[in-house]
Parts: C-alpha cells; structure tokens; sequence
C-alpha cells in the first residue's frame, strides 16, 4: 500500500538543523553562515513534546546528544563523543521476533529492552536528561509517533525529545541536503520517496515493501515498479512540481539497504529515465544526520546557557 501526502509539519522545520561540533557562539556563526551560502538554514529549535526532565538535565548538568533510528532492519543508537552501536531488530534482547516492523514499533517492552541494552554497552553512562533526537517515516501517524515517543521517554528519560523525518535524517547525513533533491530510503520492509528542497521535505510517499521481501519471495520488479510508481506520482503532484524537476536533473539519491544493490538502482534508473546513486554511507546516513541534529540541540542550549550566566 502507498502512502502519499504532502509533508507540512511546523515543527519539523522548527525542531531541525544541524551546526556543528562547537558551543562557541563565534563557531556556531561562521556554521551558520556556510549553511546559508548553499541554500540552508538553522531555525530555533522547539520541542515536539514537553521536556519532562528538565530539572533532572539542571541536576546531572547533561549535555549529551543521542540519535535513534528504529529500522526495520536494526535499531541504531548514536550518542556524542561515544559513537553509534546497533543491534538487528530480529536479534533483540527480551524479545520474541521482530520489535520494528514496515517502520513502526510493535514491540514497546521491547524496543525499551534494546534502547536500554544499547546505551549500557557505552562505558561512559548515558544519565537522564540527554538531547534526544529520533528518526521516523515520513506521513507516519499520530499514534506511530506516541509508541516511539513513549519507548525513547522510558528508555532515555530526555530532557529533549524531536523527531525528524527519516529522509531527511538522511540528506543530511549523505552531505546532499543543499538544493532540490530526490531521495529514496530503499529499507528492508519499507521504502520512502520525497522531495526536498533546502533539506526540508517538500512532498513525500511511502510503501510497505523492502530488500527483506525479496528474501521472501517477492521479484525485484515488484519493488522497483513500487518506487517507480512513487516516482509517477509525485510527477503529477502540484506540491512537488516546483523543485521536482531540479530534483531529477540531479538524479535520485539512494540510501538504505537497497542503494547497495545495484541490480536493483539501475533497474530503477531504467524504469524512470534518470541516474539513481548510492549515497554516502547508506545504510547509516539517517543516523549520522539524526546524530547532527541531536548535537545541534545541544550546542544551542549550551549557548542560550551561557550568555544567560553572563548576563546575569
């Protein structure tokens, strides 16, 4: 089944950017006025829920930034100065089978028992109160949103919580964010289009289907005629017109499992007439730009921070 809709949440251009590696006001300057020489921004950050352990983030004096990505395939888990781990969604402790299936939590003890496992194999401790910034579907539902949210606040208790398209997540994290831009997630249960422009998504629509159905049984046809279709579809698509066009001059950017399948991206490239190629690191860009945007949360609140005590 196809999803489509076009993407216009408020608070995702609100939530989102990423700067850098430094809390120097002068840093976060001269970031900020690279990102706008190629066409990008950095919006203040606001929340996507309430920041329930605040006074706890006050007490530890936690600056940590943690990204999380529940894949179909494996749930990722990156947290600052300490890197990113993962496990298999079917290869999980305390759970019987997949706890993440076509992009959504279907195991919330379980996801709880990974995202646990995960942060207790780093041996510097991850306290409450961290940044917490977690990737999800693009048109994914209220309620998928509220079972990935109540997992992250058991598992993480963050002071901060925003969630951030998974395809964009990862234009950022391939370093092709800047302009108008095509991006397919080709994932192992669930395959995302959209079009972007500036890193903000523009348009988008979704299928359950992925490499995994492949090992199932299903042709490589039925999933590129899938993403093909997708394709058609934001062609005849008002909201997408005004950068598609740009978009595909540029050809279609691919990450997730199948960007590195090559029968599978020039088989796609044939069906809609324009190159598709393997971003950066595909399998982990979501995570990587999830990861930027985490740390970005926390270089403003360490800044907003400071000149606060210098004021005072």
């Amino acid at each position: 089944m196809v999803v489509t809709g076009v993407v216009t949440h408020q608070s995702d251009e609100q939530q989102f950017w990423c700067i850098s590696h430094s809390c120097s006001e002068a840093r976060i300057f001269v970031l900020e006025h690279a990102l706008r020489k190629v066409g990008m921004s950095a919006p203040a950050m606001t929340d996507s829920v309430a920041r329930p352990n605040e006074s706890a983030s006050r007490i530890t004096g936690s600056s940590v930034a943690v990204a999380v990505d529940f894949g179909s395939e494996c749930v990722r888990l990156w947290a600052s100065h300490r890197g990113t781990l993962s496990v298999p969604t079917s290869k999980t402790v305390k759970a019987v089978g997949s706890i993440v299936r076509r992009g959504r939590v279907i195991d919330g003890p379980g996801c709880v028992a990974v995202v646990a496992d995960l942060i207790g194999r780093f041996e510097d401790p991850i306290r409450a109160g961290a940044s917490v910034v977690a990737c999800r579907p693009v048109l994914a539902t209220q309620s998928e949103i509220t079972a990935m949210r109540s997992v992250l606040t058991e598992a993480l208790k963050p002071s901060r919580l925003v969630f951030i398209e998974t395809v964009r997540a990862a234009a950022v994290g391939a370093g092709s964010a800047a302009g108008a831009l095509l991006l397919a997630d080709i994932g192992a249960q669930l395959s995302e289009l959209a079009v972007l422009y500036r890193g903000r998504v523009m348009a988008a629509r979704k299928v359950d289907i992925g490499t995994r159905d492949l090992d199932r049984g299903a042709s490589a046809s039925v999933l590129v005629d899938s993403i093909s279709s997708m394709v058609d579809d934001l062609r005849r698509d008002p909201s997408a017109n005004l950068h598609l066009a740009a978009a595909l001059r540029r050809g279609v950017i691919a990450v997730g499992h199948g960007a590195l399948k090559p029968e599978l991206t020039g088989h796609l490239a044939r069906n809609i007439g324009v190159p598709v190629h393997c971003a950066a690191a595909p399998r982990t860009a979501a995570i990587i730009g999830a990861g930027l945007a985490a740390k970005a949360t926390t270089l403003r609140r360490s800044t907003h921070s400071t000149a606060s005590v210098l004021q005072h």
